[in-house]
């Protein structure tokens, strides 16, 4: 596993995206917080909820910058970084990034806590693999996703847009993260709720 050093921290700093297998100008920042304590005390604990890197979108995350830092399994998440909530069709560029990953040599699957059907029939326009009913944060979907990616944990990138589901959940198992922006506001009753708490403990981190 690639580590951020301790006491640093980058911000700002904008990687080059890969859209359909072209380079662009991204909002990929790497964030370099590991090691530092929470004002609280709490530590560690709070660092679970902070994503190793940001990006706007999918499809702003650079693939170069994913192979030089050693990654070459890929977990995606669906509801909101995908797709958008309650719609079947991929975001703008998701298909092209995508298969510009596997044309890398990059191994993805999509898991998702969305009920079967729906985890399946955007798996299968991206033509990944799924992890449906995923119970995100629990592990146990990310622990199927590495069988399925055939990828060791230090060389694993989990990317998605909620910290109490797919930040913490990676974490839980020593993955690297990165959070993307939700493609709409609209969203589960469950989810607003959790993006409430994710911004009261933004506030304290």
């Amino acid at each position: 596993m690639f580590r951020i050093p301790c006491a640093c921290a980058v911000e700002g700093r904008r990687f080059q995206g890969t859209r359909g297998g072209r380079p662009q100008a991204s909002g990929f920042r790497a964030s370099c917080e590991r090691g530092e304590r929470a004002v609280d005390g709490t530590g560690d604990s709070v660092e679970r909820f902070r994503a190793d890197h940001h990006a706007d979108t999918l499809p702003d995350v650079s693939l170069d910058e994913l192979a030089a830092r050693g990654m070459r399994g890929i977990v995606v998440d669906m509801d909101n970084t995908v797709c958008a909530y309650r719609r079947p069709e991929l975001a703008p560029g998701v298909a092209a990034w995508v298969a510009a990953a596997r044309d890398r040599g990059f191994a993805l699957v999509l898991v998702s806590n969305n009920f079967t059907e729906r985890v399946t029939a955007v798996g299968a326009q991206l033509g990944i693999p799924v992890v449906p009913n995923a119970l995100k944060p629990l592990p146990f979907a990310f622990l199927r996703a590495l069988k399925l990616l055939g990828t060791p944990r230090r060389a694993t990138v989990v990317i998605g847009d909620q910290l109490f589901t797919d930040v913490l959940g990676a974490k839980f198992l020593g993955l690297r993260t990165i959070l993307t922006k939700p493609l709409v506001e609209k969203d589960f009753p469950l989810t607003r709720l959790l993006r409430f708490l994710e911004r009261t403990i933004a506030g304290r981190t």
